[in-house]
């Protein structure tokens, strides 16, 4: 097994690839609002995928469990200035991109999307475009605008340094004060603290928090409370998406299932029992993942527009995701890899802060007084 610097979870990799190509499914063979790309709805064009693809926008629930468990783990030991100076360079060398290439692609053929004007595509430049009422590029950009609230939230909490009580307790608050904004319907509250996703994000920490220190009751406390409100949570999500999206009934039990299977995936990962799988193919995929969820939608619905009457639908569909996934890995070679290392040369200081770094043997935990347990080392 390598350092805690060089070891990573790659299970978590995979998982993340897993979830964008869900996402992807459910927008090409799911969704029978946008009936342009097949000249058809898909239920018809595609009718033995759309079925399960129907259900594939649950990719996003996976998206932020994910996202809970990553951040928590990569925010051990930094400050906050280090924190956002990370955050920056995952998220804009893959985005910026994407936004122009998309634009440009939509703007030469607007065939299923149409183009935004000039200054909505420099809006989205800043990944701001949602909370100042201006469409994104892409319509999963929305996610994002998520993502960045939860960064800013977890942020608040690196002032004084993260400890095993401090983020278990954040994660209960956190939870509690979504059921109070859900319950005031105060828009500021709803915008800060989400409730429609909170209890995703916390069941992601508290995974890591088992990850890293062992199981604990309160820690499973979180996670089952974390489970019962995203279930509730999530029947209204099925209802906007039969009722806006699909077009056909969902079923509450299959959303509840799939949710569930995720918990339990996440839950085995955390306990350690996919630490042998070492993969490297899963390292290539979670490279992969961003730059491949970013450009995915318009530009695939170009795609099958322009190749659906030249091909079996199954084939189309099948090599709409490959080409997609090999312009993620271009992108990713040619144009995220050389941009975030240059963003990283110009924003990490010259004079470094030393801070303290994670558990890296047997030392107590200052909080609890406790050594965490061996068997769950860190992972970068």
């Amino acid at each position: 097994m390598g350092t805690q610097r060089d070891s990573r979870i790659v299970v978590l990799d995979g998982l993340r690839l897993i979830a964008a190509v869900m996402v992807a499914f459910y927008h090409f063979a799911g969704r029978n609002d946008i009936v342009a790309a097949w000249d058809a709805p898909p239920a018809v064009a595609v009718s033995r995928a759309h079925d399960v693809s129907a259900y594939g926008w649950l990719g996003v629930e996976l998206f932020f469990m994910i996202s809970g468990f990553v951040i928590c783990m990569s925010a051990w030991g930094r400050d906050t200035g280090s924190f956002v100076r990370s955050r920056l360079i995952r998220l804009f060398p893959a985005y910026w991109p994407a936004v122009l290439i998309t634009a440009v692609c939509v703007g030469l053929w607007p065939v299923v999307a149409q183009p935004l004007r000039f200054s909505d595509v420099l809006l989205n430049l800043t990944m701001l475009q949602w909370p100042l009422g201006v469409h994104g590029v892409e319509g999963v950009y929305w996610t994002l605008w998520v993502e960045a609230r939860f960064y800013l939230l977890f942020a608040l909490l690196l002032g004084r340094g993260l400890t095993l009580r401090r983020v278990m307790w954040f994660g209960y608050g956190w939870l509690i004060a979504a059921v109070i904004a859900h319950t005031s319907r105060e828009r500021l509250l709803i915008v800060v603290l989400q409730p429609d996703y909170a209890p995703l994000f916390v069941a992601g920490i508290a995974f890591y928090l088992i990850h890293r220190y062992g199981p604990r009751l309160e820690l499973w406390g979180l996670v089952a409370a974390s489970y019962l409100m995203a279930q509730h949570n999530l029947l209204a999500r099925v209802t906007l998406t039969e009722k806006t999206y699909i077009k056909a009934p969902l079923s509450d039990t299959v959303a509840i299932l799939i949710v569930t299977a995720f918990f339990a995936v996440l839950a085995a990962i955390a306990l350690g029992w996919t630490s042998r799988i070492r993969w490297r193919a899963l390292t290539t995929a979670g490279l992969l993942t961003y730059p491949f969820y970013l450009l995915h939608q318009n530009i695939g619905f170009l795609l099958i527009h322009a190749t659906h009457d030249r091909a079996p639908h199954w084939l189309v569909l099948a090599g709409t995701i490959t080409v997609m996934l090999l312009a993620a890995w271009l992108v990713h070679r040619w144009i995220e890899r050389p941009l975030a290392a240059h963003l990283r040369a110009r924003l990490t200081p010259r004079r470094a802060t030393i801070v303290a770094q994670p558990y890296a043997g047997r030392r107590p935990d200052l909080d609890t007084g406790s050594a965490p347990r061996a068997r769950f080392p860190e992972r970068r």
